[in-house]
């Protein structure tokens, strides 16, 4: 079956209310980047906060892993996604009673950052107690629609309601999304249960699974690229304001509709993916998706026209989808049962642990010299990157075709 995963009572209530919650969940990063900029008319600000956001995703997703490997993972994503609410009202209420600041924004931005570090990790690692391993190839691509169709439909909305009612009003409907995710948690019977080989202390998770990584060659590789793409590439938040603002001249609404033009493309990649896929891909697919990326990245430096941009921005998100969802896939199916929460922390390190380095390297290369400059940069050290990994990989002896744990 083409869409297998939908079969899966439990899997479909997490879906769709995923998709309500992402749709927020853009909105807020639309509103966020754009309020940074409002109060302070600084690309280097704006790339401290997005680096404060996700400093908790580098630090302690490979606790928020442990934890999923010894809790209930539904139990686990109850208490993130609520503290995440919370943090999306906190900050309407602040713009809307007109004492907003900087630090604020800053502060709030880390706390929902820990927020995602326990949530990332046992909501990629719920997924395959809820389809199955038969099925998980199908509910990876599934989940990257949801998020990737929210980035369409978030970014544009959220455009659209700043230039008419300011950026509070997009804060308040991301906390209310969170309600949906909430009702089909609750709703959902499967609790995620950890296998008792993986209920061990917090430190002594963490180090097994950092020995695992490394003594499992296409582990090791899988996640080495996500940490070039991630942090020289993935770094879009900053990238697509910047380029909206001082390369196309563009307000809020432009910024929202280039947004929506990344997740077009991921939309596409994604349901690709999830019609096309079987099984896990090669290690060969992942390399030529993360160079394929890194391109990319040096054409939006050349750009100069708004439809051109957003041409670009399709192709990177429907790249950054083929890329990320073989990466997920190949480890949650090459990772044992007992370690999948605590690879799948390691994924998140990776995938969006890096981004406050490369949201700081950004923001410094285009306070200086531009944001093309930024863009030409991350995509040329990225690429070179990308090479040379493949090139000790080969030597190595690493299958390209198939991958298998130890």
């Amino acid at each position: 079956m083409r869409l297998g995963a939908l079969r899966h009572r439990d899997f479909r209530l997490f879906w769709i209310g995923q998709l309500v919650s992402q749709i927020g969940t853009w909105m807020q990063s639309v509103a966020q980047a754009w309020l940074v900029l409002e109060l302070t008319q600084s690309p280097l600000q704006l790339g401290i906060v997005s680096a404060l956001q996700f400093t908790p995703v580098l630090f302690l997703s490979p606790i928020g892993g442990a934890l999923s490997d010894r809790f209930a993972k539904r139990r686990v994503l109850l208490i993130s996604q609520t503290a995440m609410k919370l943090q999306a009202l906190v900050l309407a209420v602040l713009v809307w009673s007109g004492h907003i600041q900087y630090w604020h924004v800053a502060v709030l931005a880390a706390i929902y950052g820990l927020g995602r570090a326990i949530d990332i990790p046992a909501r990629q690692a719920y997924v395959t107690d809820l389809v199955g391993r038969s099925d998980l190839a199908n509910a990876v691509a599934l989940n990257s629609v949801v998020m990737n169709g929210a980035r369409i439909v978030g970014p544009a909305v959220a455009g659209l309601l700043i230039a008419a009612f300011g950026v509070a009003l997009a804060f308040l409907l991301n906390g209310v999304s969170f309600v949906a995710v909430l009702i089909a948690l609750l709703a959902i019977r499967t609790e995620g249960r950890p296998d008792p080989a993986g209920r061990l202390g917090i430190r002594e998770g963490v180090l097994g699974a950092l020995n695992y990584a490394a003594r499992t060659p296409p582990v090791a590789f899988t996640l080495g690229l996500m940490v070039i793409v991630s942090l020289l590439v993935l770094n879009f938040n900053v990238v697509v304001p910047l380029v909206a603002r001082d390369v196309l001249n563009l307000g809020a609404h432009g910024f929202g509709l280039l947004m929506s033009a990344l997740g077009s493309g991921a939309v596409v990649g994604g349901f690709g993916v999830a019609l096309l896929r079987r099984g896990q891909p090669p290690l060969s697919f992942l390399a030529g998706s993360a160079a394929t990326l890194c391109a990319g990245l040096v054409a939006l430096a050349l750009v100069g026209h708004f439809g051109v941009a957003a041409a670009v921005l399709a192709l990177l998100g429907c790249c950054q989808i083929l890329f990320t969802t073989g990466c997920n896939t190949i480890l949650q199916l090459i990772a044992p049962n007992e370690l999948r929460g605590r690879v799948m922390g390691l994924y998140t390190v990776t995938f969006a642990g890096m981004t406050p380095f490369g949201s700081l390297l950004v923001g410094v290369i285009a306070e200086h010299l531009g944001v093309r400059v930024a863009c030409a940069v991350g995509g040329a050290v990225g690429l070179l990157g990308v090479i040379v990994l493949v090139l000790v990989a080969r030597r190595a002896g690493i299958a390209w075709t198939h991958a298998r744990g130890v």
